[in-house]
């Protein structure tokens, strides 16, 4: 790839503001991205190449620079820049930090999340769509390549925005990424909008959670030239779920895709019923998609559904559906195979939330008004200091709780008290009240 720009050139920003030029970071289709210095901080710099540079790409950064980002995890244009004597125009945005990967290390293996990182990915993937689309902006090219997360919290940052567009109203010619595409857009029978951007959700969400693309079964296996013709079959004119119930001719080959084969049965039904969903009647009608709001309520359900393995210690979901199914025996880990020993579970309506070692309690557990908000925990699982056998939940609110226990006995537990974890307690958090379980 050739650099459009020099390293240790400026250009200026729109408010007049020099700007250097440090590092090429990469190019794609559209034109070349640099890091740069912009009054002593580091930002990233997009410079578009000339015939990409036109009046209608100018148009749509400078709505979306008016707008502003729908959220922080949005590494959104904040300035148009331009340079004397170098054609075309670019622009500046925030600059990835170092800690943020790509699916693509997910898919090579080159990092290895929990997951808990994984599942706090997918609901910040979900929340930050919603908001996208809240706004009547549809982001055109959901794909692995345009979304970072950090393999450790699972925070993320969604780059390339420039791209994003009015719902409708996108005329750039950007129909998406190969294999992120909505079957109608594969088949020429529609643009780009919010109901296209909820299936390229639906299949990044799938690789995120099974390291596999949601169609890609026997039926791709079978196929001897991977050319256009066979690529608009696959994806636009004959798709077909892996997993679909109704029709097993597109399963997955063992030996040839272990992954999906490996990671369908370890999580719980309620998340497989909704990837079902998206890929069988989400397939075929657009408004019959799952909605953002939908993925963000089951994601949060898959993160408190976690539970630790008392043998080897892997990441296990807890299934009421199968928990009912088998009389009330947990399973096996997947991992090593052993019983699995259910911990502690608060039951909150119909939420239920594993009680581990680790667990946190966020706003929205608490109050039923609350967005999905998981910077600051109201409650926390905590260790007897005196008795190692002893497990807590600690009140980090401002508000005192009110339990009752198995006798009826009533108790206040004030902010930075903790109440013990026994069977059959009722808590009292103010909005709800849970009951302690096992």
């Amino acid at each position: 790839m050739h650099q459009l720009l020099q390293l240790q050139s400026t250009v200026q920003t729109a408010s007049g503001h020099p700007c250097t030029v440090e590092t090429f970071l990469g190019g794609g289709g559209q034109g070349e991205v640099y890091r740069a210095q912009l009054g002593g901080k580091p930002i990233a710099l997009k410079w578009y190449f000339p015939e990409q540079a036109t009046p209608a790409q100018q148009q749509n950064l400078d709505t979306l620079i008016r707008k502003g980002p729908p959220s922080p995890a949005f590494l959104w244009p904040v300035e148009l820049a331009a340079a004397s004597g170098v054609p075309g125009f670019g622009y500046i945005m925030p600059l990835r930090a170092p800690r943020y990967k790509g699916i693509v290390d997910l898919m090579k293996r080159r990092i290895e999340p929990s997951f808990r990182a994984l599942t706090t990915a997918g609901l910040q993937l979900a929340q930050s769509f919603l908001e996208l689309h809240a706004q009547g902006l549809c982001y055109r090219d959901i794909s692995f390549g345009n979304v970072f997360f950090d393999p450790d919290t699972g925070d993320i940052q969604v780059c390339d925005n420039d791209n994003v567009a009015i719902d409708g109203q996108g005329n750039s010619g950007v129909l998406g990424t190969p294999r992120f595409i909505a079957p109608e857009v594969v088949r020429g029978e529609a643009a780009p909008s919010i109901q296209t951007d909820l299936f390229s959700l639906a299949v990044l969400l799938f690789y995120l959670f099974h390291i596999h693309h949601p169609l890609e079964g026997q039926q791709e296996a079978a196929i001897k030239c991977f050319d256009l013709p066979a690529m608009n079959k696959l994806y636009g004119t004959d798709p077909l779920f892996i997993f679909d119930p109704a029709n097993d001719a597109n399963r997955p080959v063992p030996g040839l895709h272990d992954n999906p084969l490996a990671y369908w049965p370890i999580y719980p039904q309620f998340l497989r019923d909704r990837f079902t969903r998206a890929f069988t009647v989400g397939l075929h009608d657009p408004h019959a998609r799952i909605r953002e709001s939908e993925w963000r309520a089951a994601l949060v359900q898959l993160r408190d559904a976690i539970l630790y393995c008392g043998q080897c210690g892997a990441e296990n979901f807890y299934d009421g559906e199968a928990l009912r199914a088998s009389g009330g025996q947990p399973g096996a880990c997947w991992s090593c195979q052993r019983p699995l020993t259910l911990p502690f579970r608060l039951r909150l309506g119909r939420d239920v939330i594993m009680l581990n070692h680790d667990t946190q309690l966020y706003p929205h557990h608490l109050d039923p008004q609350r967005l999905y908000d998981l910077s600051q925990p109201v409650a926390v699982i905590q260790q007897h200091p005196q008795n190692p056998n002893l497990w807590g939940l600690k009140n980090l609110t401002t508000a005192k709780w009110v339990i009752t226990t198995t006798d009826g006995t009533i108790h206040d537990v004030e902010p930075g008290r903790s109440v013990g974890l026994a069977v059959g307690v009722k808590i009292n958090f103010g909005p709800v009240e849970g009951e302690i379980r096992i």
